[in-house]
């Protein structure tokens, strides 16, 4: 009987210490309670409570990955359209996080959802697509202004993916090729107009002398002449043998 006494005594002072004593971890803080009232924070390392009347409830320091689900938005432009995101965010101050609001983690979650919509239905779908880093900082500033009475600090948020109807694709991308297609009509009318200038200010250089000309024509009638399986007629200019027939005369 004795022994008996002697073990369930052990067993009592056994389970008394595995319900008192807790150790926390660096990344993680206890939320203590007595008799259902807030008494303090916490951690880490080792921590001693009285069972029964006392009762700690474990906050994670670390940063916080969220994936937001997909969601229906209809854009300023009237474009329905599917986001979702990523939301980065950690707990700050842990008493906050426990008693200010029930659920932190399905509180951050919805109002990051409800955030999304809003902030992507008041964009036309241009402004969706092209700053994209301007709606990730409005999204996360009204996160953070949101969540800070309950000791959580959003530190990043940004926009996974915007899924686009296929009629929308096929008018984008008709829309890219027809401005590549005015791109390079552009370019190649800017060609032409810096060619037909250049060949106006030669003629006008040449025209001054008529040495070169005659020179340059010469010139074109060499390279011509270096394909030796096609027969050229040309004329020839009187300019070219005036001379010889000035000096013919003379005798």
């Amino acid at each position: 009987m004795v022994g008996t006494g002697i073990i369930a005594i052990a067993v009592v002072v056994l389970m008394f210490l595995w319900a008192a004593i807790k150790i926390l971890p660096e990344y993680e803080r206890g939320v203590v309670f007595f008799l259902g009232r807030y008494q303090s924070v916490k951690g880490p390392g080792l921590i001693i409570l009285i069972p029964v009347l006392q009762k700690m409830v474990r906050v994670s320091l670390r940063v916080i990955t969220m994936d937001v689900p997909p969601q229906e938005v209809i854009t300023k432009d009237n474009v329905s359209v599917r986001v979702n995101a990523v939301v980065y965010f950690r707990v700050v101050n842990s008493d906050k996080a426990i008693i200010t609001v029930e659920n932190y983690l399905y509180a951050t979650s919805q109002l990051a959802q409800t955030t999304l919509r809003s902030i992507c239905g008041q964009a036309e779908l241009d402004e969706l697509l092209s700053s994209r880093e301007e709606i990730n900082k409005r999204i996360q500033d009204i996160l953070d202004r949101q969540t800070d009475p309950w000791g959580v600090k959003v530190t990043l948020v940004e926009v996974k993916a915007i899924d686009l109807p296929d009629e929308m694709k096929r008018a984008m991308a008709k829309q890219a090729e027809a401005e590549r297609e005015k791109r390079a009509k552009v370019i190649h009318a800017e060609g032409e107009f810096t060619a037909a200038h250049r060949i106006l200010d030669a003629s006008n250089l040449l025209s001054q002398n008529p040495v070169s000309l005659q020179l340059r024509y010469l010139q074109t009638l060499t390279e011509v002449a270096t394909e030796k399986n096609s027969t050229l007629i040309f004329p020839l200019p009187m300019d070219l043998i005036k001379p010889f027939l000035d000096r013919k005369g003379d005798k």
